[in-house]
């Protein structure tokens, strides 16, 4: 196994120092960018072009969603048990060969069909590369190369957005047709990418009376990933709350809601990875989840407060919101990323992190009705509720946390320091 990767320097001139994190970055950011394009394109497409309803197309993603989160975890824990290198480049590089189908997609069951294959190909991918980071990044190191992935990956889609707002200016089939082409051949070589990273060994076999998918019997790391969830809202408010908050209770102009999500975007891609230092092990991941947790709730009740001002008052409260959130966010990202890693044993990180995607998957499925009744239906108080809940849940983090510890130290089967 190569040797961990230290945090005294992550990159010189913007390039990772680690030749991993390199490949890493590479595979991400041509694969994100593909993704990007088509995320802003999928929709008009197969309503507009396939002729397709919205709530066809909506339900193909909601199927597709539950089919992702129940395939991210055995997906995981086969590249454990077959090497992670070699099923992430499968993963990754099927993903984009099925990808392509949506080139001859016509109806409703094709689509659902072949979305659904996508999203837990792509689901188990991101599983197997999060317990590959696991494996050869402990502690601080960990957090870093996430970090810095997830600078690369927000750069990646803003470039893959601007050449699918291309694809939208243009508004002909052709043009959409071609950025899912360039979507299925940047998820392949991506594939062929990840077999430049080094070869893990697979983990040993199971042990007598083991179960095959453990984590599904770890009560303090289900417990972690439902509270992680919880706190994991905040992604949901950004992408929905904010929008319908804008347009139905503050006198703000819309055009805000591209404003701050472009603050938001730019902020994470420049400073996410300096907004995790120190963040090196599970005590002091669960306490950045705290620190973060008390930004994003500041941030919810500067914004409930954008309703009661006028045009120029509630632009500029809705951007210092953003502004605390996404402080809130980066801060917060990194001591989840510290927490789920620094609590998985080595040789399962395959299948603990296809598990802890399902926190977010889950918030994914609950955040965008919770959201809607609080901060919406309700108005201002429903922003104090839902800040007190994330808060609330990253303050639970810290004993769960703890429990968590004292089981795997109980067993020989701690990780991580901290």
């Amino acid at each position: 196994m190569p040797a961990p990767a230290t945090t005294s320097r992550l990159t010189r001139r913007g390039i990772p120092v680690d030749p991993r994190l390199r490949v890493l970055a590479l595979g991400t950011f041509v694969n994100r960018a593909g993704a990007g394009a088509t995320l802003t394109t999928f929709a008009l497409y197969f309503t507009r072009v396939v002729g397709l309803s919205a709530g066809q197309v909506g339900l193909a993603l909601s199927v597709a969603a539950v089919v992702g989160m129940l395939a991210q975890v055995p997906l995981g824990h086969l590249g454990d048990t077959r090497g992670p290198r070699e099923v992430m480049s499968v993963l990754t590089a099927a993903f984009g060969a099925v990808g392509l189908l949506f080139l001859v997609v016509r109806d409703f069951w094709t689509l659902t069909l072949v979305l659904a294959v996508v999203t837990a190909l792509q689901n188990g991918g991101g599983a197997v590369r999060n317990g590959y980071i696991g494996r050869v990044a402990v502690g601080g190191s960990g957090v870093a190369f996430k970090a810095y992935l997830r600078a690369v990956t927000n750069l990646a889609m803003s470039l893959g957005a601007a050449l699918g707002g291309v694809a939208l200016w243009v508004d002909r089939p052709w043009a959409y047709l071609a950025v899912f082409a360039v979507d299925g051949v940047t998820g392949i070589v991506a594939g062929l990418v990840s077999l430049r990273l080094p070869h893990l060994s697979p983990a040993p076999a199971r042990g007598a009376g083991e179960p095959r998918l453990a984590v599904l019997r770890d009560t303090p790391y289900v417990v972690v990933t439902l509270l992680t969830g919880i706190v994991a809202m905040h992604f949901v408010v950004m992408e929905i709350g904010i929008p319908l908050w804008v347009s139905q209770h503050t006198k703000a102009p819309t055009a805000i809601v591209a404003v701050l999500l472009v603050l938001n975007t730019v902020a994470v891609t420049l400073f996410q990875v300096r907004m995790t230092r120190g963040v090196d092990g599970v005590v002091e991941s669960s306490r950045a989840m705290v620190h973060g947790a008390l930004w994003i709730a500041a941030a919810f009740v500067v914004i409930a407060t954008s309703g009661w001002l006028g045009p120029v008052g509630a632009a500029a409260v809705l951007v210092v919101g953003a502004a605390v959130h996404v402080v809130g966010e980066m801060r917060s990202s990194g001591g989840q990323w510290g927490v789920q890693m620094g609590l998985a044993p080595q040789e399962r990180q395959g299948q603990y992190q296809g598990f802890a995607g399902l926190g977010f998957s889950l918030s994914n499925v609950v955040a965008p009705t919770l959201i809607t009744l609080l901060c919406i239906e309700w108005g201002w108080p429903g922003w104090l509720v839902l800040a007190a809940l994330v808060l609330g849940a990253a303050l639970a983090l810290r004993p769960v946390t703890a429990w968590a510890q004292r089981t795997r130290e109980r067993y020989g089967a701690l990780s991580a320091t901290g």
